[in-house]
């Protein structure tokens, strides 16, 4: 009954792990920028279409046939001849784990990668790539033979994908505008590019981190077992939360919501290969090495390897991949439910364990680094790994899927018709033009008929008041105060002099941070325009950068369409 009981588990944990689909597709898109989004959805989608084509002809069957030598499985087909004694559940299980590979990758090539080539890399690694090394670990390869440990993927996964993320992402090159060079190349200033939507990636999260429940406890055989592992699954993620959160705002001054969102996942990616044989104790202090290591990862990208990783694919999955695996050499204890096996050097184990899952890091990573450098080199000279210029600055949408926008009914469209501009000229560098490149522009007024307004003496005058969101309603009832009964509210976006107040974004200074304002206009006739003036300066005044500015002009006329009364007697209240 037991056996039963944790064999539909099995398929249980299966189907959470393929559900993590959802939450890698939701953090990716939230991380990038809306440009891309479809295209971010749609290589998610493929990750595990195509990669359940491939690991059915080829890949199931190096990953779990027959150990030949102890490097691979040996090729067969009993999924189509042998289907009656085929093992279905074996199938799935590892099909899912498969798919997670690929799309770890998909995040740090984002917004510039031609789709063709991402379902062609996607179909390689999913065939040969993880098949092969997996084998090693969890097929009876030399890995396992050997006494390496990795019971849910921190290495045969994560640091995989995490290692084909950085090489991906390190030929493909940087997003335009990432980073800026000096005349000699050299790179002076790195730029942030946040993400579009932070509550769709914190949704990605949350769907990760429960299904990751499935990820790391599937495979348990008993209920006690299963117990430790949900309690070390969740420690883990929860203490590299809050390390990550403290260790930004002792940094940065503020506490960095997705540097904080992707710590969750680095404790989680950490705590995979030992969730079964560490306790509490060990999983605390893995989750606060994973803490630090993901805004260590991103700084080393951004500032010292000049690598673009739009989410912290490489943060996460590569280095807290090495960090989990290499933690069950520390922190392995027979005082975990099922494990009298492997205990860690901090645990009086000595260091044998330790060596093999050093061993076992290095050898993968050098598979890995190898097999899938030879397949991007390949794809790039052969389809092209990027898009153009012009599509990426478009973004992937429009030219990959013919996606006008991904969301059509709450964003305005751009048209971004590629027929509207030369875009086979070279983009002009930024900064003002020399002088003598300067087009002088020639200023026309078309005549205007304002007999009407002129047969007034009274002076029409607009004046138009940016302030902070929250200042709006003190603004409004001041103005009525005084006997200001119409005016026009909108709600924009700018920053003054000052760039803004100056913020961070995952660690990197955003220099021009556009500040949700409120923009009101009001055209007035009877009220004196400086008591106008005044009353916003009284309503908004704070003495803090941010207050607001006023902006008075005069207006030759008004127009009530209804009536076509013009002027003075357009701006009355009464008809």
């Amino acid at each position: 009954m037991t056996s039963e009981i944790f064999s539909v588990w099995f398929l249980m944990g299966a189907a959470l792990v393929f559900w993590m689909q959802a939450g890698f597709a939701m953090v990716e898109t939230g991380f990038t920028r809306a440009k891309n989004a479809g295209n971010i959805l749609m290589k998610n989608l493929m990750d595990f279409c195509i990669g359940t084509g491939v690991f059915i002809l080829i890949g199931f069957s190096f990953l779990l046939g027959e150990d030949l030598l102890g490097f691979i499985g040996k090729p067969g087909f009993d999924i189509f001849t042998n289907y009656a004694n085929f093992d279905w559940s074996n199938f799935v299980f590892n099909l899912v784990f498969c798919a997670t590979t690929a799309t770890i990758v998909s995040g740090a090539m984002a917004e510039r990668t031609k789709f063709l080539s991402y379902c062609i890399y996607s179909g390689v690694i999913s065939a040969l790539v993880y098949p092969i090394e997996a084998h090693w670990i969890w097929g009876g390869g030399w890995l396992s033979q050997l006494g390496f440990h990795d019971f849910a993927g921190s290495c045969a996964i994560h640091m995989v994908g995490g290692l084909s993320a950085l090489i991906g992402a390190k030929l493909l090159g940087p997003r335009i505008g990432k980073f800026e060079k000096d005349a000699s190349g050299k790179i002076v200033k790195v730029n942030a590019f946040p993400g579009h939507n932070i509550p769709l990636g914190c949704l990605g999260v949350f769907i990760l981190w429960f299904g990751w429940y499935g990820f790391n406890g599937a495979a348990a055989t008993s209920v006690e077992q299963l117990g430790s592992i949900f309690l070390t699954t969740t420690v883990s993620p929860a203490i590299a939360t809050v390390t990550c959160m403290i260790f930004t705002w002792v940094k940065y001054g503020k506490p960095d919501v997705s540097m904080c969102l992707n710590a969750s996942l680095a404790g989680l990616v950490a705590i995979t290969a030992g969730c079964d044989v560490t306790d509490c104790l060990g999983a605390t202090f893995i989750g606060i090495v994973a803490g630090l290591l993901c805004p260590f990862g991103v700084w080393m990208l951004d500032y010292k390897l000049h690598v673009d990783d739009p989410v912290g694919a490489v943060a996460v999955h590569f280095c807290n991949g090495i960090w989990g695996t290499i933690a069950v050499g520390l922190f392995a204890t027979t005082t975990a439910p099922g494990n009298d096996s492997f205990t860690g050097l901090f645990y009086g184990g000595g260091i044998a364990l330790l060596a093999k899952q050093l061993l076992g890091v290095l050898t993968v990573c050098a598979w890995t680094a190898v097999t899938i450098t030879i397949v991007f080199l390949l794809i790039r000279a052969t389809v092209g790994l990027r898009v153009t210029r012009e599509e990426e600055i478009i973004g992937l949408d429009l030219p990959e899927h013919g996606l006008a926008n991904a969301y059509a009914d709450f964003v305005p469209a751009i048209n971004t018709s590629l027929e509207s501009a030369d875009l086979s000229v070279a983009p002009a560098p930024f900064g003002p033009a020399a002088v003598d490149e300067a087009v002088p522009v020639v200023v026309h007024h078309a005549p205007v008929k304002t007999e009407k307004a002129e047969s007034t003496s009274v002076k029409m005058t607009k004046v138009e008041i940016v302030c902070k969101q929250a200042a709006f309603d003190t603004l409004k009832n001041a103005l009525m105060s005084v006997g200001i009964t119409g005016m026009t509210v909108t709600n924009v976006l700018g920053c003054g002099i000052q760039k803004g107040k100056p913020e961070y974004y995952r660690g990197t200074l955003v220099e021009a941070n556009l500040l949700p304002k409120v923009q009101v206009e009001v055209v007035i006739s009877k009220v004196p325009v400086r008591t106008v003036i005044e009353t916003a300066k009284k309503a908004l005044y704070t003495g803090h950068i941010g207050d607001g500015k006023i902006f008075v002009y005069d207006v030759e006329n008004v127009i009530k369409v209804r009536t076509g009364e013009e002027g003075y007697d357009a701006l009355q209240d009464v008809e």
